[in-house]
């Protein structure tokens, strides 16, 4: 059934006000998500960071950066929401983890809206999966993260999976240097393709 553009609006109102979990959050419930109807390219996340919580806007840090040099897009271009949606596997912060990082997203998120917001975006043309919780939600793979990215032409052309580019992922990216070299050139291809058909 065809979403209403004003019935699309309400139901991400309702998801930024969302309150479900917030006695499990540290910093109560500020949920980050953003998405037009026109949005052609989706990206799941983890949970927003610290800093993200903060200022309310995806990918607002060092890990933002780095994606977008991933796909090689400046700043407009990647917050371009009627383009680009950001829908995160948790929506608000989910805590600093005492051995280090950031807590995992909190369970409910993706059960309670995930699929409500996904099938209003009927436009979306690329899934990019960024890093092991959304793997696991979407793809239902026994595999590790790095084989399902080295796998990634298996999952073409409506989705493709991509570590987080958080800096723990530095070392893992020395010890993979395919990715770099082999995934990273065909995923700046496909995106670019969908965004303004140009390959880069």
């Amino acid at each position: 059934m065809e979403f209403m553009e004003d019935a699309f609006h309400k139901l991400l109102r309702d998801v930024k006000q969302c309150t479900h979990c917030r006695l499990n959050l540290p910093d109560g419930s500020h949920p980050v998500v953003v998405a037009e109807k026109s949005a052609r390219i989706v990206i799941i996340g983890q949970a927003p960071g610290k800093k993200v919580n903060a200022s309310g806007i995806p990918w607002d840090d060092a890990s933002g950066r780095r994606l977008r040099s991933w796909l090689k897009l400046d700043p407009n271009n990647f917050y371009d929401s009627s383009q680009i949606a950001m829908i995160p596997m948790g929506f608000c912060f989910p805590g600093i983890n005492p051995r280090g990082g950031d807590n995992p997203p909190r369970p409910e998120c993706a059960p309670l809206w995930h699929s409500e917001i996904l099938d209003a975006l009927t436009k979306i043309e690329l899934t990019l999966l960024v890093g092991r919780y959304s793997q696991r939600y979407y793809l239902a793979e026994s595999q590790t993260m790095t084989q399902i990215i080295r796998d990634f032409k298996k999952y073409r052309p409506k989705i493709f999976p991509s570590p987080h580019p958080s800096r723990r992922t530095i070392g893992w990216e020395k010890n993979n240097p395919w990715f770099i070299r082999d995934v990273i050139p065909e995923l700046r291809k496909v995106v670019h393709r969908i965004l303004n058909g140009n390959c880069v």
